[in-house]
């Protein structure tokens, strides 16, 4: 479902723009159940959710991280400074992920570039209410640490995929990447991508990505649909390429 209705002004800053969340909204916020009713208001109170466009920055490298973010629907990049070498994408960052605690909890500057990379409402947590959760909630801990373990492993996992050299094992793993069911739990089953952004995401040109697609159509592992892809087989996406497979 899209939530945004209206184009935002870009020439007032993203921050300046948010507004109170929905009740939709505040609905795919997967951290918000585990807080006892006190903590959830006070976490309800101070969340703020703004609607960016596409290829507009969210997190920029050097700023100060003020906010613990999440996606609330569209598709972020993760990307570094392409002006100090060449362009990389680290991960997408689909609907139901939340980044930038690590940030945080180091009280660091952003090293890592955020952009829209479509339109996209993206929610975000004061870093007081962030610190102020951390001291009171044991359930939000574990949120966390479960965050950044599993993150941990994505960013390995993307190592590995930056040194594939086969189109489509790329294409798969990476797909397999973006429907994390702990990371993005937003996503379900069905990812709304075009092949554009995830070529974006690969690092392949859209007509190789196509091609990657068609095959793993073939193969029983996904289905392509007008704007998104539908996973039938995760697994095999994760193990794509390896032997056995």
């Amino acid at each position: 479902m899209n939530l945004i209705s209206h184009s935002p002004d870009l020439n007032v800053p993203l921050r300046q723009r948010a507004r109170v969340a929905t009740e939709s909204e505040l609905d795919a916020v997967p951290w918000l159940k585990l807080l006892r009713p006190s903590e959830r208001a006070q976490a309800v109170s101070d969340l703020r959710v703004a609607d960016a466009e596409g290829g507009e920055f969210v997190c920029k490298i050097g700023r100060p991280a003020n906010f613990w973010f999440g996606v609330v629907d569209g598709l972020l990049k993760m990307s570094n400074d392409s002006s100090l070498g060449p362009p990389i994408t680290f991960t997408g960052v689909p609907p139901g992920a939340w980044f930038g605690e690590g940030t945080l909890l180091k009280r660091e500057s952003y090293r890592y570039n955020i952009e829209a990379l479509r339109k996209s409402a993206v929610a975000g947590l004061p870093a007081q209410t962030f610190e102020w959760l951390l001291e009171r909630s044991i359930p939000f801990n574990r949120y966390l640490m479960n965050q950044l373990n599993e993150r941990l492993s994505q960013f390995i996992a993307a190592r590995e995929i930056d040194r594939l050299t086969d189109p489509d094992t790329r294409v798969a793993r990476s797909l397999a990447s973006l429907f994390h069911p702990v990371l993005y739990p937003g996503v379900g089953t069905v990812l709304r991508i075009t092949q554009q952004e995830l070529a974006y995401l690969v690092g392949l040109s859209r007509q190789r990505v196509n091609e990657a697609l068609q095959h793993l159509q073939q193969e029983g592992a996904i289905y392509v649909e007008y704007g998104g892809v539908q996973v039938l087989d995760l697994a095999r996406l994760q193990r794509y390429g390896t032997a056995g497979n």
